[in-house]
């Protein structure tokens, strides 16, 4: 993949949607391509949180410990960005991400991340948006699990 179609990718992420391409181009360029083989994770839940990742292609899952195991609650797919509440929150990784197929990932540093915001005040606009919707898909599925009990 070369760094015009990683640009292309990054324009489909709500959180860059509003970034000029020059920009856009810098964080394409800055961040840092990770490739992971099925079954490999990107991070585990509780691990120091680093980083953000941004899907390029392939699909992860989300993967929660539980007194019973591990149990899925989501899956991130091309345009999904992952990590984002570590680095904002200085907390450890709330949850485990597994590749489910060969995954290929745009890593970008906290400070990286920290310095864009600061430029670009509409990316925090759209991570609260990002936000907000998994708090009320969580929510949800809280409201449908507690139904069924």
């Amino acid at each position: 993949m070369n760094l015009n179609e990683e640009v292309e990718i990054l324009k489909g992420v709500p959180l860059f949607s509003k970034v000029e391409p020059a920009k856009l181009k810098l964080i394409a360029f800055t961040g840092e391509r990770m490739h992971y083989a099925e079954g490999q994770e990107l991070f585990h839940q509780g691990d120091v949180g680093d980083a953000m990742y941004v899907i390029l292609g392939g699909t992860a899952d989300v993967l929660l410990e539980t007194p019973g195991g591990q149990i899925r609650v989501a899956e991130l797919r091309r345009n999904s960005f992952v990590g984002d509440i570590a680095i904002l929150c200085d907390v450890p990784r709330t949850a485990t991400i597994r590749a489910r197929e060969p995954l290929t990932t745009l890593k970008i540093s906290k400070d990286m991340f920290y310095r864009l915001v600061s430029e670009f005040p509409q990316m925090a606009i759209e991570m609260m948006r990002e936000l907000a919707h998994r708090l009320e898909d969580t929510n949800q599925k809280l409201r449908a699990a507690t139904k069924a009990a």
